[in-house]
């Protein structure tokens, strides 16, 4: 396996303990852990025993070298890390949810470091030497124009030098913000239809083609735990018809029953061969997702699905689409019983779940 490069932003998450509220824990103890959607991408491909760097800016202060020994100590390349001496220390707050009371996130990233850093200042032959792959999201674009701009360096030279570029959408309608008068769904569309024509695999959730790209998956009611599946297929292929680039596209499947009770799949859509796949299957073949009734934190599950992605199409065991996409399911699927964005599982953990060993019944 080359190694894979992620790019983006990384940034302290605070969190209540158990499911408390803010409220309920201040004054008093928070949690405070490292996380960002190109970060846990990283993370869970080097637990799953992959090789790769993660590249963003960092304030060259105390709390980018606990970061720094957070990421060292899972076995992630910080050779691209960039310290700086502009910008901050990028902040977010989770309240977990449970049962009917959904989760809820607060940003505080004006002025990180990543997005005041120009897509110019990285060294970028030396930061991809060696690497076969580039994944990035649509998050970190949304931080800044600086920073929009960079995402688009950085998938554009990653074609160039023949890396294979993956990009989860990841619509965050709260931070797209940074032009006046433009409304977080233009701006989110604009930006990405000139990122996209760079990548060969898209990643998405259910909402995320038609907030990012206006293509809608027929009669979905995603709050009411319902999906139409199928018409995600044709999703797809209007995404590779408007970016005919695009060799694969990755839709995860969540119906939200509660906060604490989802149903999970996913399908991979592989232009090469026109075909759709869906994940999990049942013993007739027929698609039917994981029941998942006790999710501890469900911050992170979507970098887990990408992360198992990238790693299954990077490995040759797992690499071919049908296979692909159901150990990126399995892989998200355990992460949504662990606390906190990284996705702390192994490769044999997830081949065990592939395998059908769900029952969650103690190894000794």
């Amino acid at each position: 396996m080359k190694t894979i490069v992620t790019f983006g932003e990384i940034m302290g998450r605070i969190c209540p303990e158990n499911f408390q509220r803010f409220r309920q824990s201040m004054p008093g103890k928070l949690d405070m852990t490292f996380a960002g959607a190109e970060a846990n991408v990283a993370a869970s491909v080097a637990m799953l025993g992959g090789k790769v760097k993660f590249i963003t800016a960092l304030p060259d202060n105390e709390m980018t070298e606990c970061c720094l020994a957070t990421l060292k100590g899972i076995d992630v390349d910080t050779s691209g890390i960039k310290k700086v001496n502009h910008g901050r220390f990028g902040l977010y707050f989770v309240e977990r949810g449970a049962n009917q009371r959904p989760s809820r996130v607060m940003y505080d990233r004006d002025y990180s470091a990543v997005s005041m850093t120009k897509g110019d200042d990285y060294d970028w032959d030396s930061l991809l030497m060696g690497a076969g792959w580039m994944h990035t999201t649509g998050i970190t674009p949304s931080l800044s124009e600086i920073s929009a701009n960079a995402t688009e360096v950085a998938v554009r030279t990653a074609k160039e030098k023949g890396l294979t570029v993956s990009c989860d959408l990841n619509f965050r309608k709260k931070l797209w913000q940074w032009q006046n008068g433009t409304s977080a769904t233009d701006l989110a569309q604009k930006t990405m239809r000139a990122v996209l024509p760079y990548v060969d695999v898209v990643i998405a959730n259910e909402e995320d083609a038609h907030d990012v790209l206006g293509i809608s998956a027929g009669d979905t009611d995603i709050e009411g735990g319902k999906l139409d599946v199928d018409k995600y297929v044709d999703v797809a292929k209007e995404i590779v018809r408007q970016f005919p680039n695009v060799k694969k596209v990755a839709i995860t499947l969540r119906e939200s029953l509660s906060a604490t009770h989802n149903n999970w799949g996913a399908m991979l859509y592989d232009a090469a061969s026109d075909t759709a796949h869906f994940a999990p299957l049942n013993e007739e073949g027929e698609y039917k997702p994981y029941e998942i009734k006790a999710i501890v934190d469900r911050v992170g599950g979507g970098d887990s699905f990408g992360a198992g992605l990238v790693y299954a199409l990077n490995t040759p065991e797992f690499s071919k689409p049908e296979t692909a996409i159901r150990f990126a399911v399995a892989a998200s699927c355990l992460c949504h019983s662990i606390n906190g964005d990284f996705n702390f599982s192994s490769r044999s953990e997830v081949e065990a779940l592939m395998g059908g060993s769900g029952s969650g019944r103690v190894v000794r």
